[in-house]
């Protein structure tokens, strides 16, 4: 059973694709597996609520249905342009029993961010957990190609929006709440062709660390998830990774592939349940496929 589950993992080579960023994961060749049918929920939610950037697709949306299974209500945020990614999760979570809340708008806004973590409140009733999830990511081959307005737009979608989120929703955070980050293997691997991009990782690892000082007091523990190559709609609506790179994305690690959203997700169950991590606060989780630290 055990080596039938990772054999159905899809594994490079995939088929040659491209999209327009920020990418829709209806439109992928290859779906990203996200229901985790092995997974088995324990209540380690109840009651909790959580606001999720980016649970339309990807890593999101994965954490969205865990964390719904799990017993929280959700709120995730998205780009307009991403809305049929988001009424699809938003449907298989209320087809699960659980409470989802669509918000629409750019992270890259700080008037956004306070946006989503009020109307979660007012939506939810409350916040006890912010995963901050969302970025952009654009390859370049040269430091000559990257514009200010693309590095600006990098490090306001997922560090400047990290800071505004925490800003919003920690004065209405009870002891026991939990706030995680998506960091990457890339905010200590620093790839060459990925280089504001892997600033913002290395950025949001120190601001994890200090947060999670900051806020240990509160009773709020602040951690990171990094993974290495996940295979999610980031990935193909990375305009300067080519087709050819696409179709052996992940062949690299040790494993041999990517991970699935799925094998991803249940960190964050991990790491905002009491129940499992209350002694734990300020790490970089690396989930990075048997490639060492």
């Amino acid at each position: 059973m055990t080596n039938m589950h990772r054999t159905r993992k899809p594994k490079p080579p995939f088929n040659e694709q491209q999209q327009k960023s920020p990418g829709i994961e209806k439109k992928m060749k290859v779906a990203p597996l996200y229901k985790a049918p092995q997974y088995k929920a324990a209540g380690k939610l109840i009651g909790k609520r959580a606001l999720i950037t980016g649970g339309d697709s990807g890593i999101g949306r994965a954490v969205a249905l865990l964390y719904a299974r799990e017993g929280a209500s959700v709120a995730i945020t998205y780009l307009p342009v991403e809305r049929t990614d988001a009424e699809e999760t938003k449907i298989e979570i209320e087809e699960l029993g659980g409470q989802c809340h669509l918000i629409s708008g750019d992270l890259s806004k700080e008037a956004f961010c306070k946006k989503a973590v009020n109307e979660t409140i007012k939506k939810l009733g409350g916040i006890d957990i912010l995963v901050s999830n969302a970025a952009h990511q654009m390859r370049k081959d040269d430091i000559s190609e990257i514009t200010a307005e693309e590095f600006d737009k990098t490090f306001k979608t997922n560090v400047y929006a990290y800071f505004h989120l925490a800003k919003a929703a920690v004065p209405h955070m009870k002891p026991g709440s939990s706030i995680i980050v998506t960091s990457s293997e890339t905010s200590t691997r620093a790839p060459e062709q990925l280089l504001d991009y892997s600033s913002t990782k290395g950025a949001i690892n120190t601001f994890t660390k200090s947060l999670a000082q900051m806020l240990v007091k509160k009773g709020i523990r602040v951690n990171a998830v990094a993974p290495g190559p996940v295979w999610t709609p980031l990935n193909v609506a990375d305009e300067g990774t080519k087709k050819s790179k696409v179709r052996q994305f992940g062949a690299n690690q040790p494993i041999g592939r990517p991970a699935q959203p799925e094998e991803i997700a249940p960190a964050y169950v991990f790491l905002a349940s009491e129940a499992d991590s209350s002694y734990i606060s300020g790490i970089v989780l690396p989930q990075m496929g048997a490639e060492p630290i």
